[in-house]
């Protein structure tokens, strides 16, 4: 646990990686993991390292050929001066790069290019990027490629895709509207008069098209062996590899660029996180875990999935969604249970971040890049917003949840 706080806390400046690594080997060293079941552990994380690797990498290229500066001067460009507009079209984007490229892209490297857009625009900028933090968990389960946390509850008894738009395609759009008329809402002060409209013209360079042509079929590639029932992890990677092949035609130095640019530090943090949480099965985690999800099964579907995705979403806020993910789909496999409750913790684990930037590795990571910009947003802030839009759409995404 000490390693987790010490993972959102920071303190010192040490990088996340480092505590859930320490942590991790500390515990092997004193004997409360074996070394065998902690490499168990590890390996079993090996679809997440190659879906979160292939996703970094078409993040990381989108980013250094300026897609993602062009999406969001096309966004400035269609405000014609309303910052309402602007708001909604920002948004808009969010939703889509979420959707196809993860909310690690939306977070991190969608977030700076919408602060430059916003400071040529001369508009307010903190409601266009609480927008960027808020829609990068709000849309994080139209697709199963949509977060990596994911993969970490359902593992191996991931739905189809067809299986998952099914049971989450209406809980997502409820949950991206309730989050958007939320923030609309609350930003109505800042989001009046008028911006500037005169931004420049951001056109894709010949690398930008090959790019975004490279993008869109990796997104197709991965909805298609969503679609198939196949694991998600090598499929992300091959894409990844692809788009670098297609971009590589033209600009011979984007693959050096793009390893350059990916953190590879996110890979041993959540192999670092997998045996922390094995560690905590041990010492009886999965077990009272279990002992809940018994409970939960006696009571009515209705309390039982606002129970468990409740619960589930203030955990994520106490000590991250992706330990509480991890936990939470090795108590699920171990119980057989894949119906209504197994849905809402998925929907707890993904939507309740928006509560405090240290429910989510995305969250954490959209801060920082805010402060590499030399902009603040106080954790404070961001939960007076929370407070009020992630329980709204919680509650509304959970009331169109079936099965």
């Amino acid at each position: 646990m000490l390693s987790i706080l010490g993972m959102l806390v920071r303190p010192l400046r040490i990088a996340e990686a480092w505590w859930a690594c320490c942590g991790a080997f500390l515990l092997v060293i004193a004997g409360l993991l074996p070394v065998r079941q902690a490499g168990q552990a590890i390996l079993e994380g090996l679809d997440v390292y190659l879906f979160l690797a292939g996703m970094m990498m078409l993040a990381e290229l989108a980013r250094e050929e300026g897609v993602f500066d062009w999406i969001a001067n096309i966004a400035a460009a269609h405000a014609d001066g309303s910052p309402q507009r602007l708001f909604a079209l920002v948004y808009l984007a969010g939703v889509i790069v979420t959707a196809l490229l993860s909310n690690d892209a939306t977070a991190v490297v969608l977030t700076p290019a919408v602060l430059a857009v916003v400071r040529r625009a001369k508009a307010n900028a903190k409601p266009y990027l609480l927008a960027c933090a808020f829609i990068a968990n709000a849309a994080s389960f139209v697709f199963p490629i949509s977060n990596p946390a994911n993969l970490v509850v359902f593992g191996a008894t991931m739905p189809s895709l067809v299986g998952w738009l099914r049971i989450f395609f209406a809980p997502a759009i409820v949950a991206i509207a309730v989050t958007f008329l939320g923030l609309r809402w609350l930003s109505q002060h800042e989001l009046r008069g008028a911006i500037e409209n005169n931004v420049a013209v951001v056109k894709l360079t010949a690398q930008g098209k090959l790019a975004l042509c490279g993008l869109l079929i990796s997104a197709a590639v991965l909805i298609i062996a969503s679609a198939l029932g196949r694991a998600l992890g090598a499929p992300t990677c091959i894409a990844a590899v692809f788009a670098l092949m297609v971009v590589s035609w033209k600009n011979r130095g984007a693959p050096l660029k793009v390893a350059k640019g990916v953190s590879w530090s996110v890979l041993p943090l959540v192999a670092g996180l997998f045996v922390i949480v094995e560690a905590l099965r041990n010492a009886g985690m999965l077990r009272l875990t279990l002992a809940g999800l018994q409970w939960l099964a006696q009571t009515s579907a209705l309390l039982a999935k606002f129970t468990a995705a409740f619960a589930v979403a203030l955990l994520s806020n106490g000590m991250n969604n992706l330990p509480v993910g991890l936990i939470g789909g090795m108590a699920l496999r171990h119980s057989n249970n894949t119906g209504i409750i197994a849905n809402a913790i998925l929907l707890g684990v993904d939507l309740g971040p928006n509560l405090s930037v240290t429910g989510s590795l995305a969250t954490i990571l959209w801060l920082i890049a805010l402060r590499r910009e030399k902009v603040e947003i106080t954790a404070w802030e961001f939960f007076k917003v929370g407070i009020i839009v992630m329980p709204l759409a919680l509650a509304a995404s959970l009331l169109v949840l079936s099965r």
